[in-house]
């Protein structure tokens, strides 16, 4: 029996869409802060430090509701601990908010009635994920199926005997 065209674009649509998934990542959430959390006294500049940043994570911010709360503001407000004017206000009510990183750019967060002087204050730089580079086919001429996904290749098998 002969297969149809329409066949063969299913399984080229199929395996594109498998193999964006192979390449993808899974959003991270970031706990502000660790195990210190959102709080005074806390240096925030080392602790984003140590973190890598991609579009599409989230930052989740951990406080005592009746103390604190989470703005975005933008560099100058950041600066100058200005809660004036802030871009967005994350906080929710429950003192556990998150905020999802939409853009490849540098992010700042305050918390407002002075207590960004007290260090309550978080820059992120977000960049794009970029995946590993393709790895170049072996020099032998022989074929190799290293570094791809059992799971992947195994769908792939099964998609395409289908």
């Amino acid at each position: 029996m002969r297969r149809s065209g329409g066949d063969l674009w299913l399984k080229i649509v199929v395996m594109a869409a498998m193999l964006t998934f192979a390449v993808c990542r899974d959003p991270v959430r970031h706990l502000v802060g660790g195990n210190d959390r959102w709080k005074p006294n806390v240096n925030y500049t080392d602790w984003s430090l140590q973190q890598v940043f991609y579009v599409g994570d989230w930052l989740y911010f951990v406080y005592d509701r009746n103390l604190f709360n989470v703005l975005e503001v933008n560099e100058t407000s950041y600066g100058n601990c200005s809660d004036q004017g802030f871009i967005f206000n994350i906080t929710r009510g429950a003192g556990r908010d998150v905020f999802e990183l939409t853009q490849p750019k540098q992010y700042y967060f305050l918390s407002s009635g002075g207590y960004c002087y007290n260090g309550m204050k978080v820059s992120v730089n977000v960049v794009e994920f970029v995946p590993a580079p393709v790895p170049s086919p072996p020099q032998s001429g022989s074929y190799m199926i290293k570094g791809i996904n059992p799971l992947v290749l195994l769908i792939v098998i099964v998609v395409w005997a289908v």
